[in-house]
Parts: structure tokens; C-alpha cells; sequence
């Protein structure tokens, strides 16, 4: 699978990454380079960002899920504890 982001995202992360070279590098860099930076890093490097995401998210996920049985547990077979409570 994978990682696109929108045409918005992409203009916006390619006029971002031009502000960085011109803020921090001896160089400018094109559109082209910009764009050409831009897919590198969703090849290469957006997979580790994404696989960690989901994995935060598969733990977050699986503490819930041990608290709903915690939050909507019914005792079971309480009838006759409380019939048994009323006669006394």
C-alpha cells in the first residue's frame, strides 16, 4: 500500500520544503526537487511514521476495549440474590 496525500497537501508540503532549503541550506531548491523530495520521503520514510501510527493506535484500541468490559459488565444470574435479600 501506498501513502498518497492530496494535491492540496502535496503543494503546500513542496512550498514547505522550498522554505526550508531557503532558510537552512546553502541552495535553493526547484519545484521539481521540492516534488521530487517530497515523493522520496512518502516512499521511504512515510511507511515507518504510518506503521507506528497504526500500531499507537492498535494499543490505544485494545485498552479500551479491556475497559468496556469492565464499564458494561453485568453480574450474572442475580435474581434470586435479591429475592432471597427481600424475604428476610
Amino acid at each position: 500500500m501506498s501513502i498518497e496525500i492530496s494535491r492540496e497537501a502535496s503543494a503546500v508540503a513542496i512550498t514547505s520544503i522550498q522554505r526550508y532549503f531557503e532558510e537552512n541550506m546553502d541552495e535553493p531548491i526547484g519545484n521539481l526537487g521540492a516534488g521530487a523530495l517530497l515523493g522520496f520521503f512518502l516512499k521511504e520514510i512515510a511507511p515507518i511514521v504510518y506503521n507506528q501510527a497504526v500500531a499507537d493506535v492498535q494499543t490505544r484500541l485494545q485498552a479500551r476495549i479491556t475497559e468496556l468490559d469492565i464499564e458494561v459488565h453485568e453480574p450474572e444470574f442475580q435474581y434470586w440474590q435479591g429475592s432471597a435479600r427481600k424475604r428476610k
